[in-house]
């Protein structure tokens, strides 16, 4: 089973940027599909962006679009999230999840399409 750790968060100034990693350890890594979500004190977690296996498939939310890429390198593990031009209303808890998928295709944009989670990692941006 995969387990999953972030990393990168911390105190950004507004227009900043920020590269989150997201570790797996655990077999067969390639063929999950992998995800960023965030949640903010007093709302729900929402989707940030998503890839599939190979990293040639990308969705993000409208929010991030132009802003945040996500990335992946099976080799090392590790799924990406280069954050650029950060604003105050990015600050939340950064969560990474993983859910095997049976197809290249699949971006997952759900919730509950996941069900590796990792513990998170805090972005402030200070305006």
């Amino acid at each position: 089973q995969v387990q999953l750790v972030e990393s990168g968060g911390g105190l950004v100034q507004t227009g900043g940027s920020l590269r989150l990693s997201c570790l797996a350890s655990g077999r067969a890594f390639s063929i999950y599909a992998v995800g960023w979500f965030r949640q903010a004190p007093g709302k729900e977690r929402e989707f940030v962006a998503g890839i599939n296996w190979s990293g040639s498939l990308t969705r993000y939310a409208d929010s991030v679009k132009g802003r945040f890429t996500i990335s992946r390198d099976n080799a090392k593990n590790t799924v990406y999230l280069q954050m650029n031009s950060l604003k105050p209303e990015d600050t939340a808890v950064y969560f990474c999840a993983a859910q095997a998928s049976i197809s290249n295709t699949v971006v997952i944009t759900t919730t509950p399409g996941y069900d590796r989670w990792g513990q998170g990692t805090q972005v402030t941006v200070s305006s």
